[in-house]
């Protein structure tokens, strides 16, 4: 049965400056806490490397099935990946300088050793997706010049 997670959180920059920093997926690692790496393998799929229990890293593709230019990203890992997930991050403008971000998050908790690897990684995703907003926004607040 799939677990499914959502979190938004309001971003002090314009809408297109959030969408390019979250549409760069190979910087994921500033801002993601247990992703080692992001990889992309193809016009629309990527390799995702995380951190595992016991030094073991744990690692899938991932496919982009929705790109909206300022409006949405969606994916899904891969038939044959070891993770199975999927989600969509949605922005919305509020205001020329405010952008809110939604985040949804389903996975399916696997069995065997990248099961309790996921099971560990995902112990409490709210929360770590939560952590994981927090440290975009500020990535993405920082990076963004003063004035636009």
């Amino acid at each position: 049965m799939p677990e499914q997670t959502t979190k938004s959180i309001i971003v002090g920059a314009p809408v297109a400056d959030v969408f390019a920093a979250w549409a760069d997926f190979e910087n994921f690692p500033r801002f993601m806490e247990h992703i080692k790496s992001i990889t992309r393998t193809g016009e629309k799929t990527t390799r995702w490397v995380a951190e595992g229990p016991l030094g073991q890293d744990v690692e899938w593709e991932a496919e982009t099935t929705r790109l909206e230019p300022h409006k949405r990203i969606a994916w899904r890992s891969t038939e044959d990946s070891p993770v199975r997930t999927s989600g969509q991050v949605t922005f919305n403008e509020l205001s020329p300088q405010e952008t809110e971000v939604t985040v949804t998050l389903q996975y399916v908790p696997p069995g065997g050793i990248a099961g309790e690897a996921v099971a560990r990684l995902l112990s409490d995703p709210e929360e770590m997706l939560e952590e994981d907003l927090r440290r975009f926004k500020a990535h993405v607040e920082n990076r963004v010049p003063a004035g636009g």
